[in-house]
């Protein structure tokens, strides 16, 4: 425990809550809790340990935040600087802290940096975020058990900051350990820091805001978007810089703790609350709408920071108790959250409150949070895609008390929590992973074709997949959705840390392909679904491989697969002209095997030649425009049945002859039975009835909605299934299949 010298205290205020310990059990446990105890008897009371007054009821709390002239900020940066450190990093600097500013410093240095922080950037964040956190779960999600704090909550947390400043994984330990040490510092202001722990903080937050200081340098000319850059290129009306490098830096430091602690601590939090409320965790997880409010009830029940801190400038009076001019105050936020006076039931987590944001949990005023845009979206989206993967997870011991012990910010170190390893598999029927990785090289692989090599920004593997596999990106498409495209991967299974694509501008397309060739470049960020495969290369011991034009992509792993097996095979690949054709150096190396047909000089491929005379022990794939495959299908009719493997880059045309008609589905997990109207898909049904079920292209030609029946005939649509596949009936796509004629019901196993 932190001491300070008896000496220091002033003697003789009151009233002291005898009570109240900032240090004991009961505070770290339940700190509102804690406070109620004594804020009927003693609603403003003296607290020796700090030197401050403390105000508990809201009232009081709102009046000490609305006034800045009488309640000063300034004195949360009066951290006490090493002597060996001021030339560098002097006193006058520490004073410029955003949440230790008072105007007309404070409201300078916050329009600087609330452009960085506006909602509409937070909110268009959002996929990336969920990206990331699907990612951190498929690290440990087999595990069956995690420290959730240190192995999700901050990972994520770190993760976004990093990609909000824009700096690269190179830096994140530095970042890590700063958000540390800043509040230490600024706990020091409070609570002094003994040596040799105050000369080790210093100098790694010194050393830290020096690196800071060069980028910032760097980024002074830079049109980005990341928090760097537009805080380094922001400008007064007179072209001089808005805001000097150390301050920045220093600024940057303060965003490293607050964007990053508080956030992993309410969604840690959450956990917590949710372990013991478990109506809104199964309200939550049935209507996904209802996360943000989850976040919300959170920090209005247990705020990240219990207090924060002003000094009076003049003596005032709050709860008849009189306030001296240079007293310090500790507003208590977790207390005005819960006060009764304000708030029904103040101590229920109730996530259906008429007004979810009446709280001051990110304080109000001049210093309200700057960064509460995102933590909003991330605190939410953390939340819902952890239970989404894994509705099981329970928190071992809610009472442990793992804390980095701080009166003014209670920082928990650990929750240790646990989950049904079962929960992996049943997430995937209910949840398409995604993953968010960069563009690492972009190369003109043809005419009108780019390929793209996709990896993780720090290396990392990548899911493992199989030849024929494809994914799925989400491209930007300017403030509406995203357009989603389905992509084969073309580059080798056994290179586990990138993904490769290649990608046919198409003019008269539906804009996703031309999006993709406008925006992605190297360094781009891109949301990738994990691999599904489809077109999945059979064991044979001979294979004919048919490609037209940008259909040699998946074609180009097979190669590879069915050389490593040690097969016998062949290739025939078409295109326009052969300046058009995709990959042919990939394919040069193989000879003979391979005959390319360029259209403007052979024709096209001459396809009842090459499949005329069936081969035995042989399997046929094929991949192109619908003309091609169409005729693959007429030409291979004689074969074995399933001789023929096909992928569709648009769905098949399903001629009908009667016209459809209602029927009903059965959703045997759980046992919900919904009418699926002759204008509308199972998926659309199901959807609208709140089922959890997945889709992408809603054609039929990704797979995503591929679901197991359990009894009645389906009229299958897809382009996917194989002829067999289809024959036996123990799987549908739900997106565009039906019951078939006569069957009134059908039974799903979802």
């Amino acid at each position: 425990m932190t001491t300070i010298d008896d000496a220091a205290r002033p003697a003789g205020r009151c009233p002291v809550a005898h009570g109240f310990d900032a240090m004991g059990d009961d505070y770290y446990r339940d700190p509102a809790g804690h406070l109620a105890e004594v804020r009927d008897a003693t609603p403003v009371f003296w607290y020796p340990y700090l030197n401050a007054w403390i105000v508990t009821n809201r009232d009081d709390c709102l009046e000490v935040l609305s006034d800045w002239k009488t309640y000063s900020s300034a004195a949360n940066s009066a951290a006490d600087v090493p002597e060996k450190y001021q030339d560098i990093y002097p006193p006058e600097l520490v004073a410029k802290m955003i949440v230790g500013q008072d105007p007309p410093g404070h409201t300078e240095a916050r329009s600087v940096a609330q452009r960085g922080f506006i909602k509409e950037h937070m909110d268009r964040l959002q996929p990336e975020i969920e990206a990331r956190a699907h990612r951190i779960i498929d690290r440990f999600e087999t595990n069956g058990s995690a420290n959730l704090l240190e192995e999700y909550s901050l990972e994520l947390t770190t993760q976004t900051i990093m990609a909000l400043l824009g700096l690269d994984y190179e830096y994140e330990p530095m970042m890590r350990q700063l958000r540390d040490d800043l509040f230490s510092v600024l706990s020091s202001a409070h609570e002094p820091l003994p040596e040799p722990k105050r000369s080790e903080v210093w100098d790694r937050f010194v050393r830290a805001n020096l690196v800071l200081r060069e980028i910032i340098d760097s980024r002074r000319d830079s049109d980005a978007d990341d928090i760097i850059s537009v805080m380094a290129s922001a400008c007064k009306d007179d072209g001089s810089f808005a805001l000097p490098t150390p301050q920045i830096a220093l600024h940057v430091s303060e965003f490293a703790a607050a964007g990053t602690d508080t956030t992993a601590q309410a969604m840690t939090n959450a956990v917590i609350f949710l372990s013991r409320n478990s109506g809104a965790l199964q309200d939550a997880i049935a209507e996904p709408e209802l996360w943000p409010r989850i976040f919300e009830e959170t920090v209005r029940r247990r705020p990240s920071s219990t207090f924060t801190s002003r000094r009076a400038t003049r003596a005032v009076t709050l709860s008849n108790v009189t306030i001296e001019e240079g007293d310090m105050i500790w507003v208590a936020l977790a207390s005005a959250n819960t006060d009764p006076e304000h708030v029904e039931r103040p101590f229920e987590f109730d996530i259906h409150r008429p007004d979810p944001t009446d709280h001051l949990a990110f304080t109000a005023g001049r210093h309200t949070c700057l960064g509460n845009p995102l933590a909003r979206v991330q605190g939410a989206t953390g939340l819902r895609v952890l239970f989404e993967r894994l509705p099981s997870l329970r928190p071992d011991d809610t009472a442990e008390l793992d804390f980095l012990r701080m009166a003014l910010l209670p920082v928990r170190r650990s929750l240790n929590v646990h989950w049904d390893v079962a929960d992996v598999e049943r997430s995937k029927e209910r949840t398409v992973r995604t993953l968010n990785l960069e563009v690492l090289d972009r190369t003109e692989a043809s005419d009108g074709v780019v390929t793209l090599t996709l990896g993780h920004p720090d290396g990392g593997e990548l899911p493992a997949w199989r030849a024929g596999a494809h994914v799925d990106l989400h491209v930007p498409n300017g403030e509406l959705e995203p357009f989603v495209r389905q992509y084969s991967l073309s580059s080798d299974p056994e290179e586990t840390s990138v993904y490769r694509i290649g990608v046919l501008k198409e003019v008269s397309g539906r804009g996703g392909s031309e999006a993709l060739h406008e925006l992605l470049h190297p360094g781009s960020r891109v949301t990738v679904s994990w691999p599904r495969n489809n077109f999945r290369l059979a064991p044979s011991p001979k294979y004919i491989f048919v490609a037209g034009g940008i259909g040699i992509t998946p074609i180009l792993a097979m190669i590879r697969e069915a050389e490593r097996a040690g097969a016998d095979w062949e290739l025939v690949y078409g295109g326009r002209t052969r300046s058009s054709m995709a990959f042919l150096p990939d394919l040069a190396s193989y000879g003979d095997r391979v005959t390319l047909v360029p259209q403007d000089e052979l024709g096209i491929i001459d396809l009842p030649g090459l499949l005329g005379e069936v081969r035995e022990e042989t399997l046929i794939y094929a991949c192109g425009p619908e003309p091609l495959l169409r005729a693959a299908e007429e030409c291979a009719a004689h074969w074995p049945k399933d001789s023929l493997r096909l992928e569709r880059f648009a769905p098949k045309v399903v001629e009908r002859t009667v016209p459809d008609t209602p029927f009903d589905v059965e959703f045997a997990a759980s046992g919900t039975t919904v009418t699926v109207g002759a204008d509308e898909t199972i998926l659309d049904a199901a959807e609208r009835q709140g089922l959890p079920v997945i889709s992408s292209c809603k054609t039929g030609t990704c797979g995503t909605c591929e679901t197991p029946i359990v009894a009645g005939q389906a009229d299958h649509r897809d382009s996917i299934l194989t002829a067999s596949e289809q024959e036996t009936n123990e799987t549908m796509m739900i997106c565009v299949s039906r019951a078939a004629v006569g069957c009134p019901k059908l039974v799903l196993d979802r």
